[in-house]
């Protein structure tokens, strides 16, 4: 089983950079802090791929001040975390340091068929959306693996 957000990581490398990114089954989780930057016409994009351990949580908060929005990945195939992740984004959103911040969610793995549709996902998370107010926020559907 892949990383989520580290497999979406290394595929907008892949497409961006022009190299191929790491195969899926070379993929660890994330342990502090992996770095990705990709050029997109004149603009250089900083991505911050943080672990998302329950104790790595906590250094999310350092690297708030210097964000421009937000990519929070769910794992589409995983329900029994469900709660556990809409617990994490509620905890992240309504941090005083994100106030304003645009947000993300990509609903990863849907490749495979028996993942919770984007409909599934929206609804686990609707009671909170309304704490984003009026910021820019979406959530898409994607798979990493196939693009």
């Amino acid at each position: 089983m892949t990383c989520s957000h580290q497999t979406l990581l290394e595929r907008i490398k892949s497409v961006y950079l022009g190299v191929p990114g790491l195969p899926p089954e070379r993929i660890a989780p994330t342990v502090g802090l992996n770095i990705g930057k990709v050029d997109v016409k004149s603009t250089r994009i900083n991505f911050w791929d943080l672990g998302g351990q329950k104790d790595l949580q906590t250094l999310w908060e350092k690297y708030y001040s210097e964000c421009h929005g937000i990519v929070f990945v769910v794992d589409s195939t995983d329900s029994e975390r469900l709660e556990e992740c809409k617990n994490t984004f509620e905890t992240m959103i309504t941090s005083d340091l994100v106030e304003g911040i645009p947000v993300l969610m990509l609903a990863n793995k849907q490749d495979v068929p028996d993942a919770l549709r984007v409909e599934e996902i929206k609804e686990v998370f609707n009671k909170i959306a309304v704490k984003l107010g009026a910021r820019d926020s979406r959530v898409l559907p994607v798979s990493a693996l196939e693009g």
